[in-house]
């Protein structure tokens, strides 16, 4: 019985293994004649499949119906499947019954599966064999339909079940919140809690993790009292998180007092307090460096980077001494940083010491950091220069390259370059399309930008991030195709602030400006903070509408409730609105109450508001 149950757990292994063949055997049994085959397969039906000291017979039909992987130290990987017949399903269930390893052979295929339509076929093997209950094997279902198909489906089997472990929601929770759902992780999270499973580490890692990801403050002060609330707070990892999660908000007194709450420090705590200090340009981060040094902790790559970002011109130098002395001077990620920092302390002299090496010309990632801050301070010739010295160009490269013609405005050279890449045979990526995308929208060709859209899905539009869909949201909007905008942003699935900016702007462009706002109370509703940017979006279309009401109401809970200062657009839309609505006397009172000098554009629609609805010219003209 024991080895009838070995051999039929080792034959469904043997199976599922069989469904996924590297390119390299592909390739090479191509190239073999066609008696060298035969030889090999003569060979193969002699000798048994063996694992330690059993062995097992595999049937002719299965085994050269497929190609299998080797098993190494017992560990079953199962990569993309090919259609097995129905006759061998039969086979394969009918020595599955007593196979009570089957569970954790199940778990790895499943786990490792990313073709729905063969999850489906083992699922519906899993539930023929009576197995459906078993919580393992369940698990791994959750995470294959998770990772397919989203969570309804995942959702169905937990209601058809009777029991599930940590594991099981800690699976779930983990896919959900790597999307834009925080209430749906929460959703889960209070559904775990009902079900009496006590969350660990991992849960709390994943929360905060998408609280981070998505800046939302609420949220993840809420996981916070949670965690305080089941003794986790000095747990490093979670600890960790927590840190990184306040710096992102710019809490730096809540990240710093999480971080003193961990019990047992590690170099990931201390990089996450210090790049929090150093993204709000806080002298602090350098303390914080010297400080880990002073208690014995090696700092990585990642520290000198993180405190780097932060250093004045005097920091800096101490700083590049102390890279050299622990040896960190010649990798990229560390050298990179020393580049930037240079570079934003206004030494840009100092960057061409970095030119060369000790080996000779720079490697492809500092160089492509020089170009591209050659690029970001407009110096487009210098970019182009630096650039040719390099024999061969890299994607990135040509991104810079790319990015410099559309910032300068050299729109053909941009195409021309994007002929230039096909013909050496450089896939594009995700940021190139987003130059050649801006520059379709700046042009508001709408056959250039459908035809790259077009070319982005035949490639596959699965691996366009979302920046390059806030783009095409963009692009489709200056174009006047709203529906297309609209379409794109029901698509992404982890959409950002920019990507609900974009579409705000989009409808309020077109005219729809009762949409606009509603998108915009919607964005406000889901936690999301607008910024100027996105208030720039929805008072040009309370501008274009004529929504005096709304557009003053939004401009006045601008600084009031939201922190954003006004700047000289908002300004400007207002003043706009106002004028063109006849309300002239109000539009002057937002003009004299400006901190800032108004500029030409303001005055101009002032004037024109005056003219229009016949106000006293000679009063708008003595404030010039």
């Amino acid at each position: 019985m024991v080895g009838d149950v070995l051999n039929s757990s080792l034959l469904f292994s043997r199976v599922l293994l069989s469904f996924h063949a590297s390119s390299a055997n592909t390739s090479t049994e191509k190239r073999k004649g066609t008696h060298a085959r035969k030889k090999e397969r003569q060979k193969e039906k002699s000798a048994p499949f063996t694992i330690g000291s059993s062995a097992c017979e595999i049937p002719i039909a299965i085994r050269y119906g497929y190609r299998w992987l080797s098993l190494k130290a017992n560990f079953f990987q199962l990569l993309s499947p090919f259609p097995l017949p129905k006759h061998h399903y039969d086979l394969l269930s009918s020595q599955l019954s007593a196979a009570t390893s089957f569970y954790s052979r199940t778990k790895k295929a499943l786990s490792c599966q990313q073709d729905f339509e063969f999850g489906e076929q083992l699922h519906a093997l899993v539930i023929k064999n009576g197995f459906k209950c078993e919580v393992a094997v369940v698990n791994s279902l959750i995470s294959m339909y998770m990772k397919c198909t989203g969570i309804c489906l995942a959702e169905k089997i937990i209601e058809e079940v009777t029991f599930l472990d940590v594991v099981s929601w800690n699976t779930m929770i983990g896919v959900v919140a790597k999307t834009d759902r925080p209430q749906k992780a929460l959703e889960l999270f209070t559904k775990m809690s009902v079900d009496g499973v006590l969350p660990t580490e991992t849960t709390f890692v994943s929360l905060i993790n998408c609280c981070t990801h998505l800046e939302i403050p609420f949220y993840g002060e809420s996981f916070h009292v949670k965690i305080i609330q089941h003794g986790l707070e000095s747990n490093v990892f979670v600890g960790s998180a927590l840190v990184n999660f306040y710096a992102k908000c710019d809490n730096l007194e809540s990240a710093r007092r999480c971080f003193n709450e961990i019990y047992v420090k590690n170099v990931v705590c201390w990089n996450a307090l210090i790049l929090g200090y150093s993204n709000n340009y806080s002298p602090a981060s350098i303390l914080l460096l010297q400080e880990m040094l002073h208690l014995g902790y090696r700092p990585n790559e990642f520290s000198f980077s993180a405190a780097l970002k932060s250093s004045l011109a005097l920091e800096l130098q101490q700083l590049h001494c102390l890279i050299v002395r622990m040896g960190f001077q010649k990798h990229e990620y560390v050298l990179s940083s020393l580049i930037t920092s240079y570079a934003k302390n206004g030494l840009v002299s100092h960057v061409l010491v970095f030119l060369t090496d000790s080996d000779g010309l720079l490697s492809a990632v500092p160089s492509n950091v020089i170009a591209g801050i050659y690029n970001r301070i407009g110096r487009y010739n210098e970019t182009l220069k630096f650039l040719s010295l390099r024999e061969k160009l890299d994607i990135v490269s040509w991104n810079i390259v790319i990015a410099a013609c559309a910032r300068s405005g050299y729109y053909e050279e941009v195409f021309e370059l994007y002929k230039q890449m096909h013909l050496i045979q450089v896939l594009p990526d995700n940021y190139t399309f987003v130059s050649l995308l801006s520059v379709c929208a700046k042009l508001c060709s709408f056959s250039l930008g459908s035809s790259l859209h077009g070319y982005i899905i035949k490639i596959d539009f699965s691996s366009c991030d979302t920046f390059a869909c806030n783009v095409l949201i963009d692009m489709y909007g200056k174009c006047g195709s709203v529906d297309s905008s609209v379409k794109i942003f029901e698509e992404i699935k982890e959409k950002n602030l920019i990507t609900w900016t974009a579409l705000i702007s989009a409808l309020g462009l077109n005219g729809y400006v009762h949409e606009s706002l509603e998108r915009f109370r919607e964005m406000i509703l889901l936690g999301f903070k607008p910024d100027g940017v996105a208030f720039t979006a929805v008072l040009t279309a309370c501008r274009h509408g004529r929504l005096v009401r709304d557009g003053m109401e939004l401009f006045g809970k601008m600084k009031m409730d939201y922190g954003v200062e006004p700047e000289m657009d908002h300004y400007h839309c207002i003043v706009d609105l106002l004028a063109k609505c006849g309300h002239v006397t109000e539009a002057e009172t937002v003009i004299s109450n400006m901190s800032f000098p108004p500029n030409v554009i303001i005055w101009r629609s002032f004037l024109e508001g005056c003219k229009t609805h016949g106000a006293a010219m000679d009063q708008a003209v003595g404030h010039l």
